[in-house]
């Protein structure tokens, strides 16, 4: 095996990989199942559609929390190159990923947990697959709560993977626009375009589905870009 897949980049890289896999492979054969299916005959359990609500926002929190450390591993890379391998060191890559996991799995447990504690009175989901809006729409008890927690489970890893990149690749680019080395600068180019590219395609799809949101007569459009989110950057992250 090459030794060189072994460095903190490529183990980082690997949680989006995972993340890839566990994420879509719930989804996407029940997706691909139901549209084979005529509509009277799209019937899922309430118990696997929590499951498949989980699975689709541990994905869509990963996305944010594993682009975040592996910012931390390229502002270190090119920042503070003399000591990159002292800091992310075996240990440290644990951490970051058990955080960025960690992280994804209490904040989505907190979400589904406020609703599935709610009475249901309907059956019908309108998405193309289950997730926390589907799920709590079901009920006809106050879902107050669950409107607040859902909003701050939006905001906050936007806000803070948007603060987290723009931070970083600020301090990257002073960096490189204050050396006149040109192995650095190449270096900064060829390993940061690649992970803000990755970062920048999961922005976009998130940000149209959030969009799209606000504007039911599109309502069509919004479940194909939420698709979408979970398609297209599955695709491209090996390929990137």
């Amino acid at each position: 095996m090459d030794k060189s897949l072994h460095q903190p980049m490529y183990l980082l890289f690997c949680n989006l990989l995972v993340n890839d896999v566990t994420g879509n492979s719930n989804m996407v054969p029940r997706l691909l199942s139901d549209i084979l299916q005529p509509p009277s005959e799209r019937i899922i359990s309430y118990y696997e559609c929590v499951i498949q609500a989980f699975t689709i926002h541990i994905y869509a929190t990963t996305c944010h929390t594993a682009l975040m450390i592996m910012a931390f591993d390229r502002y270190v890379a090119i920042c503070n190159p003399l000591r990159y391998a002292a800091i992310m060191t075996n240990k440290m890559v644990i951490k970051l990923t058990v955080s960025a996991w960690g992280v994804a799995l209490v904040m989505v447990g907190i979400l589904l947990g406020l609703t599935i504690r709610l009475n249901r009175c309907r059956t019908l989901i309108t998405n193309p697959y289950c997730d926390n809006a589907s799920l709590f729409k079901l009920s006809c008890e106050d879902v107050f709560i669950n409107n607040v927690y859902g909003l701050a489970f939006t905001v906050v890893p936007f806000t803070c993977s948007i603060g987290c990149m723009v931070l970083t690749y600020t301090k990257i680019a002073v960096v490189c626009l204050m050396s006149n080395n040109k192995s650095l600068n190449s270096k900064a180019l060829k390993t940061c375009s690649t992970h803000l590219f990755a970062y920048l395609i999961m922005l976009l799809c998130g940000m149209l589905v959030i969009i799209l949101h606000r504007f039911p007569q599109y309502s069509d459009y919004r479940k194909l870009a939420a698709i979408l989110f979970h398609i297209i950057p599955g695709c491209l992250n090996p390929i990137i």
